[in-house]
């Protein structure tokens, strides 16, 4: 198991090439109030002075220390290989791969560092210093020296201090793969240990927090740390560990770490005898690297599934970004044929990505055809907007002078083709709903099927003003073939279509069937064949009369009246009955006051400019017309509009959706791929190559730590 901190070393190694921080490492921090003795417990574990000291804030950001033992006997030997002759040396991240054979030096490196980052002003930086320590004299640890916490700011430190400090120091023991080395200086109550009381923040259950009484030499005359070192004040449950920290007349006399190691010893079998074996700095040393052993053998399993997640994340984003361009005429055919081929695949539903959330591209297309243009066309009411007046004056004004012993089939044909012509405007909008589709299809197949277009903005641009004017161009030539449909039922109305024929013949054997039963209930001693007149020259009414014939019915109807009635034959049915008293002449001066003279023309009003009273009950001659006009118009209309409903769909198809789809690659090509574009079209965005760069390297670095922590055979971890 002393496999697993070199191990854990290794990786810090590799992340610190890349600067990351997604994977949290296990290491130890030390945390403790300033001036606590935090640094002088680091240089114990070391053997060697290398920290900055003195009074104040002195530690002002992180140092991540990496102390990697060196076995006596080969350390000549890989010294040989890193060039140094010490049996002891250090290496910063920061000077890549200078070598530091003299302490002094590092500890210089170390406040020229700081300096350069926080500045000289006592302020704090959260952007760690990397050192790595190679010596026979330590045990394999990877420690953290955090800023000392700080209540009140000093000289020209920032008013914040205090919460800065905080949060830094919060940043590094949150890491649940942290253990916490709280310093605490037994000159002063265990209860106000700033150390303690921000460890149990992130660790209430205290698994991870081991406690370090500092200057135990130092305690009042007559006063002693046993209740402390037993664990009788506050308890932690990796335990309290005692040592005794050279004094600053010790460091400025250059007393030695190793006098000071022997001294502690000497203080501890002196004052606490029973407890000298469970303190001091080498039994630091030596519990640090054991917690760490077992912590790391804890969060490897967990470590080694993150690593191959990320790998796995890092992956595919770098296969998102793409590779570099080398051949640019190749790259960029290319991406114009993918996306020419992705905007066919999503029309055709044989795209590699397919929406879920909603319909998209042919999908909608044909909801389009089948249910919104469909459902539209069946919602128009074939006699919408055409009245019962509308149909009988269109009837009179087809008969010219004459009264017509038929119903006319030309006010058949007005009628109908004004129905017809509603079918335009739905028809239209059928094409419009498809363009606006065929358009969003260009987004789609950005977002989701060709993710390297975002690589090149301009590229991307281009190949949308492409698509956009080719689908612009279309829109008129379908919208004239949609407008020719309807003009071409306009055109020509076929009477002698099947259908229609059919609907014709069934209509006319009910009005014969109907005329039939009407003669059925005749009584006998009605002439048929005779005028119907009234007493005094009167016509008599259609309602009053037993039968007509279709002639007579015509003349009844349509020009019937009195003998000399200046309005007979020009429409006496428009106004002249009143109500209750159907069809039934009486006297003028009785039925309807006289028509007085136009005072602009000076002669009598023509009746076409008279409204039509609605209210009057019709003849039943009338009824009979209306109702024949209804039936045909409404059984051509349906003739036509199951024509449109299946023509429109097609003409969109083919002059605009197989049009565009047929011609797209070609346009693609004739507009973008040419050699004056190139160098502009595929120009990246300007962040790219260097996310690029980062993900690639995090990739590079991931693979890496997967590949070390794979070495590790189960075997070590027990």
């Amino acid at each position: 198991m002393e496999a697993l901190i070199p191990v854990i070393n290794k990786l810090q190694d590799v992340f610190n090439t890349v600067g990351a921080d997604i994977i949290q490492l296990p290491l130890i921090a030390v945390v403790g109030t300033q001036s606590s003795g935090k640094s002088s417990v680091l240089e114990s574990l070391v053997g060697r002075d290398l920290l900055p000291r003195g009074t104040g804030i002195v530690t002002r950001r992180p140092l991540i220390l990496q102390l990697v033992n060196v076995d006596p006997e080969d350390h000549r030997k890989t010294g040989e290989e890193n060039g140094v002759d010490s049996e002891e040396w250090g290496k910063f991240l920061h000077t890549k791969n200078k070598i530091f054979t003299d302490f002094d030096e590092i500890r210089q490196e170390i406040e020229c560092e700081t300096e350069r980052i926080s500045g000289n002003n006592k302020g704090i930086s959260d952007e760690p210093i990397h050192l790595k320590v190679f010596s026979p004299h330590v045990v394999n640890l990877t420690l953290v020296d955090l800023p000392g916490i700080t209540k009140v700011p000093v000289g020209d430190q920032p008013k914040d201090i205090e919460i800065q400090i905080r949060e830094l120091i919060l940043k590094h023991i949150s890491n649940p793969n942290c253990i916490i080395l709280a310093v605490t200086a037994a000159n002063t109550d265990m209860a106000t240990s700033e150390a303690l009381k921000i460890a149990r923040e992130v660790d209430p259950d205290g698994r991870r927090t081991l406690a370090v009484v500092t200057k135990l030499d130092l305690m009042d005359a007559g006063t002693d740390a046993m209740d402390v070192l037993m664990g009788r004040v506050i308890p932690v449950k990796l335990g309290l560990i005692g040592v005794v920290n050279r004094s600053q007349l010790d460091i400025n006399n250059k007393k030695s770490v190793a006098d000071a190691i022997r001294d502690e010893y000497a203080f501890l079998q002196k004052k606490y005898p029973s407890l000298a074996n469970r303190n001091g700095t080498k039994y630091l040393a030596r519990t640090l690297n054991r917690l760490l052993m077992h912590h790391i053998r804890d969060c490897l399993p967990e470590l080694k599934t993150r690593i191959n997640v990320l790998a796995a994340q890092y992956q595919s984003l770098l296969g998102s970004y793409g590779e570099p361009v080398e051949d640019k005429s190749a790259t960029l055919l290319q991406l114009i044929t993918k996306f020419a081929a992705e905007y066919c695949n999503t029309i055709e539903g044989t795209a590699k990505y397919i929406e879920t959330a909603e319909l998209c591209g042919g999908a909608r297309i044909c909801y389009i055809f089948h249910e919104t243009f469909g459902r539209t066309l069946e919602s128009v009411d074939p006699l919408g907007g055409l009245t019962t007046i509308d149909v009988l004056t269109a009837i009179r004004n087809a008969t010219g002078p004459r009264p017509a012993l038929f119903v006319p089939e030309v006010s058949f044909e007005l009628l109908v083709k004004r129905q017809v012509k509603r079918l335009e405007e739905p028809s239209l909008r059928c094409v419009e709903l498809v363009h606006e589709e065929m358009q969003r299809i260009i987004q789609h197949c950005s977002n989701y099927s060709t993710q390297e277009l975002l690589r090149f903005p301009k590229l991307h641009d281009a190949i949308v003003e492409v698509v956009t004017s080719l689908l612009r161009k279309r829109l008129p030539v379908t919208n004239e073939m949609v407008h020719n449909l309807v003009a071409i039922e306009l055109a020509y109305i076929n009477t002698k279509h099947p259908d229609f024929a059919d609907a014709c013949g069934l209509m006319n054997s009910n009005i014969e069937e109907q005329r039939r039963n009407r003669m059925r209930e005749l009584p006998a001693a009605v002439p048929r064949d005779k005028s119907l007149k009234g007493p005094g020259g009167l016509s008599t009414p259609p309602s009053e009369a037993p039968a007509l014939t279709e002639a007579e019915g015509t003349k009844g109807g349509s020009g019937g009246g009195p003998p000399g009635d200046p309005e007979a034959g020009t429409g006496t049915w428009r106004g002249m009955l009143k109500k209750g008293e159907e069809g039934l002449w009486e006297d003028r001066s009785r039925a309807t006051p006289p028509l007085t003279a136009s005072p602009q023309k000076g002669h009598a009003i023509n009746l076409l400019d008279v409204p039509v009273p609605v209210a009057r009950k019709l003849s039943a001659r009338e009824q009979r017309d209306c109702e024949v006009i209804e039936r045909l118009i409404k059984s051509y209309f349906l003739i036509v509009r199951k024509n449109i409903q299946d023509s429109v769909p097609k003409a969109v198809m083919h002059f605009l959706v197989n049009h565009v789809k047929d011609s797209l690659q070609s346009e693609l090509v004739g507009q973008l791929y040419k050699s004056g574009l190139l160098d502009d079209l595929l120009t990246e965005s300007e962040d790219m190559a260097q996310r690029r760069n980062e993900a690639a390297g995090m990739l590079k670095a991931l693979q890496r730590a997967s590949q070390v922590i794979a070495e590790i055979r189960e075997t070590h971890l027990w």
